[in-house]
């Protein structure tokens, strides 16, 4: 019998009804009607082709070969409860694999994950860069990127999709452009970057102004590095915290989310 085919719900009915050697108490136990319960064994036996239960006068008994059958069941049952602590284990690992862009993990994300890890002191990160890490390849947890939405993925939206043009004092009036950046028609870029960060490191520097989303320039902007030439206004993109379901599945993930404040 191939192992995608073994019929567990008939067997789990087998073993409580094994147990309390009745079909009502099994039938409470399992919370449904002894009729589901005697049916669930005979589908198994037309399965096994063996009879599991005899009645006689002092109420139900095992077959040989439902005895004989009866230990291995309850051990496979064991392992299989070995197998889900196993697999929750996994979930409440303190290591967490992060994909992130690198100004913005410098930005907003590394002051977090300190903040995190002070009131958690045995977690471990892993860090990836860049937006577009394959999650399998990687082994990832959770990534950020900046996007309009979550796609194919699960996400949540760490702030509202607002842009902000910026520059340091005494700058030159020149455009530092990257992708998906909006810029004004007549504008002519001086500087083409690859990425936001690259783009905010080069107005950092005083190479010219540039539009960057708000969240990834606010500590500057705070911090008087870098002052406003226009907005915020409405932008496309937003960071997005992304993950395949699975993974906001996980005690870890959701324990880091819910501390992020999502």
């Amino acid at each position: 019998m191939k192992r995608t085919h073994l019929p567990l719900n008939a067997l789990r009915v087998f073993d409580a009804a094994a147990r309390h050697l009745s079909f009502t108490r099994a039938a409470d136990e399992l919370a449904v009607t002894p009729a589901a319960v005697g049916q669930q064994i005979r589908a198994l036996e037309d399965v096994l082709g063996v009879v599991l239960f005899r009645r006689t006068s002092k109420g139900l008994e095992l077959t040989d070969e439902a005895t004989m059958g009866l230990d291995p069941l309850r051990e496979g049952f064991l392992r299989f409860e070995e197998s889900v602590q196993a697999m929750q284990a996994g979930q409440s690992s303190h290591r967490f694999t992060i994909a992130a862009p690198a100004e913005f993990y410098a930005q907003w994300l590394a002051p977090r994950l300190a903040d995190f890890r002070r009131s958690h002191p045995e977690v471990r990160f892993q860090l990836v860069g860049g937006e577009e890490v394959d999650f399998t390849e990687a082994n990832l947890d959770i990534a950020v990127r900046l996007a309009e939405g979550p796609g194919d993925l699960e996400g949540v939206r760490l702030s509202e999709p607002r842009k902000v043009t910026v520059a340091i004092d005494g700058a030159p009036d020149d455009w530092i452009v990257w992708p998906g950046a909006p810029l004004p028609d007549d504008a002519e870029p001086v500087l083409q970057v690859s990425d936001a960060g690259h783009a905010l490191n080069s107005a950092l520097a005083g190479l010219g102004k540039a539009v960057l989303p708000l969240l990834l320039v606010e500590k500057a902007i705070e911090d008087g590095r870098l002052k406003v030439l226009e907005g915020p206004s409405e932008g496309q993109r937003a960071y997005w915290l992304v993950a395949p379901r699975p993974q906001w599945r996980q005690a870890k993930v959701k324990t880091l989310v819910s501390f992020l404040g999502f």
